[in-house]
């Protein structure tokens, strides 16, 4: 009854309405429960997304939220976070949104180990404007905009993260729901870049990488004797696909983050600190902006 109440605690007075079957219905429940586990407050998340069916998370989650520009989520998270390293940031969005025109704000956050987690709902498909290509989807693919099958080789997300820098990279899958929970407590938890890279099937526009044909090739990487601290390791498990596909933590490390090294952190967070203003000053900068 207790663990009930907390996750009620996350959930929006708004529902999600996206297709009955949905992936991205069991990442939202998984991240409810994730951050009930972890026993945060709801005032002191922010869920930030961008444009897609997945990036309408925020909406559907009991915190604060910003529903923001296609492909910046991770830019406006930054810019949150950086504001207020207190708060727990988590980027919630889609293959679409992130590893296409999102593509080089996400690689950045990485490189410079901003502490925050990424959450990517990957369909594999273009899911809100109805069924298009996306820098995921298979190659030879049929889609409404690759008709004759998709001669684009797709991104490996995984990879990408590993050779940018990532401090912790991880893949879920939105069938397996306490894997994918416990997942996302760990990435929260870790203090530094975190990805989660998850499966969440697009019941009406790809008709391949369905839940069955997930259930029959997904295997959890803790479960296999893998070395979560071996790079290379990490790396060669990131290029096994089809007959099997790893989920679980790839690989994890500590470094450094941004926010430990930025000197202008060093009298706390900027959104806290005194502007140095009287009262009478401070009014008329408020005034300034009606």
């Amino acid at each position: 009854m207790a663990e009930t109440l907390e996750i009620s605690k996350f959930k929006s007075k708004i529902a999600p309405d996206w297709c009955p079957g949905c992936g991205d219905f069991g990442v939202l429940s998984a991240l409810q429960k994730a951050c009930a586990n972890l026993n945060v407050e709801t005032k002191d998340v922010l869920v930030v997304s961008g444009i897609g069916c997945s990036s309408n998370l925020p909406g559907f989650f009991g915190s604060y939220g910003m529903h923001t520009l296609h492909g910046r989520a991770v830019a406006v998270a930054e810019g949150a976070k950086l504001g207020n390293p207190d708060l727990t940031v988590v980027v919630t969005g889609g293959d679409g949104d992130g590893y296409g025109i999102g593509i080089g704000h996400f690689i950045h956050a990485m490189r410079r180990n901003i502490n925050m987690t990424y959450i990517v709902m990957n369909n594999q498909i273009y899911g809100l404007t109805t069924g298009q290509c996306s820098p995921t989807t298979e190659l030879h693919t049929q889609t409404k905009s690759t008709p004759e099958g998709s001669i684009e080789v797709p991104i490996n997300p995984i990879q990408l993260a590993l050779v940018s820098g990532a401090t912790f990279v991880a893949r879920g899958f939105s069938g397996s729901q306490d894997l994918l929970s416990d997942l996302m407590m760990k990435a929260i938890k870790h203090k530094g870049f975190s990805i989660v890279d998850v499966f969440s099937p697009c019941v009406t526009y790809n008709k391949k990488n369905t839940y069955p044909w997930f259930r029959e090739r997904v295997y959890n990487l803790q479960e296999d004797q893998h070395d979560t601290s071996d790079w290379n390791s990490a790396m060669k498990r990131s290029q096994e696909w089809n007959t099997r596909i790893p989920t679980g933590i790839f690989y994890q490390t500590d470094a450094l983050t941004y926010e430990e090294q930025d000197p202008a952190f060093k009298f706390g967070a900027p959104a806290k600190q005194k502007l140095g203003l009287n009262a009478e000053d401070a009014k008329a900068l408020v005034e300034s902006f009606k």
